[in-house]
């Protein structure tokens, strides 16, 4: 009896790394590419990858820039900015910040900047992270007096940073805090060298904090990721961990300067 072999069907799985196939083969093309070449790439046979190709150029994935020539389409573009829109500091880095915590004990903080302030607007902490919360979600900060404002002044122009100093006269909290304009220069000068920041005791006694910077896809520097401890618990050896963090989360909304 003649057994008859039939061709499993192509399943919808089999189509879509097809259409990934071809999508990352035209990614790494700035020009746009010949059918024949996609065939190579991609590793498919020219009338199936003929086919896919036609598919996406009808729901704009691919645009047909003349006869057997293609590129990405607009339509990626569309999409990716809708993920971009929904896609908040937030939401990107509180998975990261929880591992964070989990590692240190102690507590994380995430923070953007609102005029002359840093604001606090998510944390990771316990209460065996052995001291209370130091600033509430919501919660506020002098720049020139923590970790993550200097970030944000690393960044401005030195005629900007005079003119904050103008604004706010450089008030102190306690003995440590820095109310000079050119110590506060020397300190920003560090932070642009080494790549993050520190607040030792600079905004409350017996807590001290460093802080790395979280970037978008622009290279803006859009928030900062701390480490609060009491200032005989901080752990040096937390730094590697937390810059690293933050270029986590900065991969995740789409930063590429790493």
């Amino acid at each position: 009896m003649k057994i008859e072999t039939v061709e499993a069907p192509k399943t919808s799985i089999q189509v879509i790394e097809r259409m990934v196939a071809l999508l990352d083969a035209l990614a790494s093309y700035t020009d746009p590419v010949s059918l024949k070449e996609l065939s190579k790439v991609s590793g498919l046979h020219p009338s199936t990858a003929h086919r896919i190709l036609n598919d996406m150029v009808i729901t704009r994935f691919v645009d047909r820039v003349e006869p057997g020539t293609y590129r990405l389409g607009m339509r990626l573009l569309e999409l990716g900015n809708v993920v971009k829109s929904r896609l908040s500091v937030r939401e990107a880095a509180l998975d990261f910040m929880r591992s964070l915590h989990k590692k240190t004990q102690q507590t994380i903080n995430l923070s953007v900047r609102q005029g002359d302030e840093i604001v606090y607007i998510d944390r990771a902490f316990s209460e065996r992270s052995g001291m209370q919360v130091v600033r509430a979600i919501g919660g506020r900060g002098p720049l020139h007096l923590t970790s993550t404002g200097k970030l944000f002044l690393s960044v401005d122009e030195p005629k900007a940073i005079r003119a904050y100093a103008t604004r706010t006269g450089l008030a102190g909290h306690n003995k440590n805090s820095i109310t000079d304009l050119a110590k506060l220069e020397r300190e920003l000068s560090l932070v642009r060298t080494r790549g993050y920041a520190r607040d030792n005791e600079e905004l409350e006694l017996g807590v001290r904090c460093m802080a790395a910077g979280i970037y978008d896809d622009s290279g803006k520097l859009v928030a900062g990721l701390s480490i609060s401890a009491p200032a005989d618990r901080l752990q040096e050896e937390w730094l590697d961990d937390l810059v690293d963090t933050a270029k986590q989360i900065s991969a995740t909304l789409g930063y590429t300067g790493l």
